[in-house]
């Protein structure tokens, strides 16, 4: 069969202040260098030769029943707002229909836009083999996340400082539909344009939402859950500006991200986030803010001011027990608990603290959890032992717990140090590393004979410091 998108496109037929329709700037010499099968089929997607695939997703060739365009939001940038942001180096190629829901078809790296504010649009390969690494580890583990349909070489350089080479990345997402997307339009006093934008995006996402407020709490609900799994895996996003949280729930945007290795609660690895804003113990307080500016946005369409702010306020106020919920239940979990007991949250803080007061490697130690021999991971083993005794009573009364740790507990996660050692072996034309790291990361609660290795921590010359956003 000919390869073929089958299009569906709904956001080109929304206002032109929406977006602008341009074409991707085309490469040089692009090359097809992972193309996801698994994913395509689901989208309906058939495959074709690898020239012709190479081709379309670096923007070459603009297949039949796309509509390429660049979208137009706003966002507040650690805490800073900047009116006018959108994609600076995306193309939404356009939208496929499918029985699990409608996504789009973005390609990241296609040149400059509009939005680009004197950037080149392109991105050169490190990012883009992080983002696919990561976003389909973060898949393979049951977050919510966009995910990594294909990557292209383009045969050119980018300038970042040095000479690196070019790529682009397909990424597919339920949309691209961000906070920022409605403060774009607030900041405009467009209520046509925002009531337009949020009824698109109930009819897409929500449809049993009736109005803002519904809109609003479901949009919460879905970043309630997220965060949470952020936090039982030890992801730290790096950069949660609002234009980087998508109303649709899923993880967006992997620039500066990073998995902790050793546990500490206020980890940081993002170059450019110098005051701790986005730590991992503050991700839980950020989507908080974050949701405000969105009920922020929706409340110039509200036909009651007054009500509209009391409404919202109780959303937003509500929303930190709803993550807490969630966090409870995964942690609970991750200790091998399926019931609940009010004591649980002290067990479960308690075992934190030890970890953090020891340097314990985060996703090993509660690897380990599941075998009962995550003593090692302890300086102080009389501490971890009288932990140990009252966790050891809390189990008795459950069902297999181990089977339930090693559920909740992933085996590989995409260590910084083996990202960077995989984006080294690539610029030097080895992409080994990316195809294994693929390969194990896609069943990461499963252990593998051969992949010891990825478990363990960097050794002392292998710990990265910082993540930068690379694009």
């Amino acid at each position: 069969m000919a390869f073929n998108i089958p299009f569906d496109n709904s956001y080109v037929t929304l206002p032109d202040r929406f977006y602008t329709r341009l074409d991707p700037t085309p490469v040089k010499a692009p090359e097809l260098l992972r193309f996801n099968a698994a994913l395509a089929g689901d989208l309906g997607i058939t495959a074709g030769s690898d020239v012709e695939m190479a081709r379309v997703f670096a923007g070459n060739d603009i297949p039949a029943g796309a509509a390429p365009l660049a979208q137009a939001y706003a966002g507040h940038q650690f805490g800073n707002y900047n009116p006018r942001l959108g994609d600076g180096r995306a193309n939404l190629l356009g939208e496929v229909n499918t029985p699990n829901g409608r996504f789009d078809i973005q390609l990241k790296g296609t040149g400059p836009t509009p939005y680009s504010r004197s950037g080149d649009g392109r991105a050169w390969l490190g990012p883009v083999l992080r983002e696919y690494v990561v976003s389909e580890a973060m898949h393979a583990m049951g977050i919510p996340t966009t995910r990594a349909l294909a990557a292209v070489t383009t045969g050119e350089d980018i300038w970042r400082e040095t000479a690196l080479p070019g790529a682009i990345l397909t990424r597919v997402a339920r949309s691209h539909i961000r906070v920022g997307t409605f403060q774009y339009f607030a900041a405009k006093q467009d209520k046509a344009a925002l009531q337009t934008l949020t009824d698109y995006a109930i009819a897409r996402h929500f449809p049993q939402a009736q109005g803002p407020l519904e809109f609003l709490v479901a949009v919460i609900d879905r970043q309630a859950k997220l965060i949470a799994h952020w936090m039982s895996v030890g992801f730290i996003h790096g950069v949660m500006n609002t234009d980087n949280t998508q109303i649709a729930g899923e993880t967006i945007d992997y620039g500066p991200c990073a998995f902790m290795d050793v546990y500490h609660p206020v980890t940081v690895f993002s170059s450019i986030d110098r005051q701790g804003r986005y730590a991992f113990d503050n991700q839980e307080k950020i989507i908080v803010w974050n949701m405000a500016q969105l009920a922020n946005s929706l409340l110039l369409i509200m036909p009651d001011l007054d009500k509209g702010v009391a409404d919202f306020t109780t959303a937003i106020e509500a929303m930190p027990a709803k993550i807490h919920a969630h966090w409870c239940k995964l942690y609970r979990a991750k200790i091998g608990l399926a019931t609940d007991q009010n004591s649980d949250v002290e067990l479960i803080n308690d075992l934190l603290k030890l970890m953090a007061d020891n340097g314990a490697d985060f996703t090993n130690t509660f690897r380990a959890l599941g075998r009962d021999d995550a003593a090692e991971n302890f300086i102080d083993r009389d501490g971890y032992d009288a932990w140990r005794t009252r966790w050891q009573a809390r189990l008795q009364n459950e069902t297999n717990p181990a089977a339930t740790m090693n559920a909740a507990n992933p085996a590989y996660i995409p260590r910084n140090h083996r990202i960077e050692i995989m984006i080294e072996a690539a610029v030097a034309g080895d992409f080994a590393p990316f195809n294994r790291l693929l390969r194990v990361l896609a069943t990461p609660f499963s252990d593998q004979a051969d992949a010891d290795d990825l478990r363990m921590p960097p050794k002392g010359d292998e710990v990265v410091q910082q993540t930068f956003c690379g694009t």
